[in-house]
């Protein structure tokens, strides 16, 4: 019998992941790295265990994951989205409780550009009247 394997793909800010899970014990890797050498905060770890946490399935699936693009924040997030798609994929039972939780719904804030005439996005040079 073949191992059932789900993928996905999750996006949040500039980053992108690649997402496929499958029955196991736990495990989990992102870009050939164990999660806690890879996200070096726990509170990115937090993020990424959400989904499982949630349905209480944290030793039920292996977890490996491609991120690329943005920063660990969003690398984090991208992750999170993505683990969410494929448990969706696993139970159709799971989608409310997720779609709840807001793991479904990508984030699209995005660091808005830099405008001429300015030194940021938004912050202009200092006015003078006179």
């Amino acid at each position: 019998m073949a191992e059932e394997k789900y993928y996905a793909t999750g996006r949040r800010k500039a980053s992108v992941a690649r997402v496929w899970l499958k029955p196991g014990s736990g495990k989990i890797v992102i870009n050939d790295l164990v999660i806690a050498q890879y996200f070096r905060r726990q509170t990115l770890e937090l993020i990424v265990r959400q989904p499982l946490e949630l349905l209480g399935q944290l030793n039920s699936f292996d977890v490996y994951a491609l991120v690329d693009g943005g920063g660990w924040s969003g690398q984090a997030g991208a992750v999170r989205m993505g683990l969410a798609r494929c448990l969706d994929q696993v139970n159709d039972k799971n989608r409310k409780q997720l779609r709840e939780a807001g793991f479904l719904t990508r984030d699209s804030r995005e660091v808005e550009r830099k405008k001429y005439g300015r030194k940021k996005a938004r912050k202009s040079f200092q006015f003078s009247k006179r």
